[in-house]
């Protein structure tokens, strides 16, 4: 070694997985993972006992490569990703890969979220769908209403989808912002959180990936619930918007 300090920014990253009731899917889905060589962070959001048996064996058979904490009761998807974040920010990582349990995302882009992340670190990255014939025509349709609302509480089309359950979060900076502000704890957190780190005026780097619909044919999307959920929450940040007005332009002059 010649002593000299290295400038390249610290990229340690892992992967978390909320998992809810997908005890057929996670095994396959945390198989693949770990073909990529990333500890894995599996929270388990208060799953019956047939996923829960299901994590604690998987936690056991993969040792220290694999993590299981578990929340005593089901909180939602963005209560699950929030727990997993603040516990990887805890353990000392720098960034962590949200990814579905149920085995949607195409696994073989991981290499290249983790690139980009690590080329940008101060970036959330995130995936923009392209979908095959699995997708249910509802879905990917009433999807786009919601990408409508962040184009425009965001003021800004640089967000191409906001729905995406594949991405990179740079875990100090999304930490510090849900200690600061109020993100739904179910299927309204990924767009929620992306607009309020859009908000700040922080960089989001956007990357296609191919989805597919669940390989167990298990869905936690309420849809009447969960679309009331992001109705009232795309109300909240239009308004949230409006106050924030000038700060968002005068951010924006300045990326």
């Amino acid at each position: 070694m010649d002593g000299s300090v290295s400038t390249e920014p610290l990229f340690r990253a892992a992967i978390v997985i909320p998992v809810y009731n997908h005890e057929e899917a996670i095994g396959p889905t945390l198989a693949s993972v770990l073909e990529y060589g990333y500890p894995v962070l599996l929270v388990d959001d208060g799953s019956g006992p047939a996923c829960r048996d299901v994590l604690i064996n998987l936690d056991r058979q993969y040792d220290e490569r694999v993590q299981l904490i578990r929340l005593a009761q089901n909180g939602g998807k963005g209560a699950a990703v929030k727990a997993g974040l603040r516990h990887l920010f805890a353990l000392g990582y720098t960034h962590a890969v949200q990814i579905d349990a149920d085995g949607q995302h195409d696994l073989t882009d991981l290499p290249t979220f983790m690139a980009t992340g690590k080329r940008q670190p101060e970036a959330l990255v995130t995936g923009y769908p392209h979908y095959d014939a699995s997708v249910p025509a509802l879905r990917y349709y009433a999807r786009y209403l919601t990408h409508v609302w962040v184009w425009i509480n965001t003021l800004s089309l640089r967000i191409k989808d906001t729905m995406c359950g594949f991405r990179v979060y740079p875990l100090a900076k999304v930490v510090e912002l849900l200690d600061q502000e109020s993100c739904g704890n179910r299927m309204d957190f990924d767009p929620e959180v992306i607009v309020r780190w859009a908000w700040r005026g922080w960089p989001v780097e956007n990357l296609p990936t191919q989805v597919h619909y669940p390989i167990d044919g298990v869905s936690h999307f309420n849809a009447v619930k969960d679309n009331v959920l992001i109705s009232l929450m795309h109300a909240r940040l239009f308004f949230g918007m409006l106050v924030r007005l000038p700060k968002i332009l005068s951010n924006r002059r300045h990326v």
